[in-house]
């Protein structure tokens, strides 16, 4: 059974948080995307109590105020937020970023493209995933 928890994309960019949201419409996806534009903000909404915890997070490196390589370290230090898979989304092919995400835990680590059709089927093989995954149970 999916987990029908909301997706969190952490991503600055509006027009690659639009490309997201159309391609988890256009795919059918059913939970409920949120953004937040930083991992300032990811982290607010995370331990605001009343939020639903997402089932992943799509994380974006080059943001504002805490970037994608900062806002994981957050959430892994803190033991109600660590199990959340963490997915980078990124136009970085820098190879230490690549390896630092890994060394954060990312579950994944992919490139954003341009193409619409190519940005669809990442979208589709994350939702694969996160379909097959099998969590620990949170509180």
């Amino acid at each position: 059974m999916r987990n029908s928890n909301p997706i969190l994309l952490v991503e600055d960019d509006h027009m690659d948080a639009m490309t997201v949201e159309r391609a988890i419409k256009d795919l059918k996806i059913a939970n409920r995307l949120v953004r937040a534009n930083n991992g300032e903000e990811s982290l607010d909404y995370l331990r605001n109590e009343s939020n639903e915890k997402p089932c992943i997070i799509l994380l974006d490196l080059n943001m504002p105020k805490m970037n994608g390589i900062e806002f994981p370290k957050a959430i892994k230090a803190d033991g109600e937020l660590k199990n959340i898979p963490v997915i980078v989304l990124t136009t970085s092919d820098e190879q230490h970023d690549i390896v630092e995400s890994f060394n954060l835990h990312a579950a994944g680590y992919t490139l954003k493209s341009v193409d619409y059709k190519h940005f669809a089927d990442i979208v589709r093989a994350i939702d694969f995933y996160r379909a097959l995954s099998k969590l620990p149970n949170r509180g």
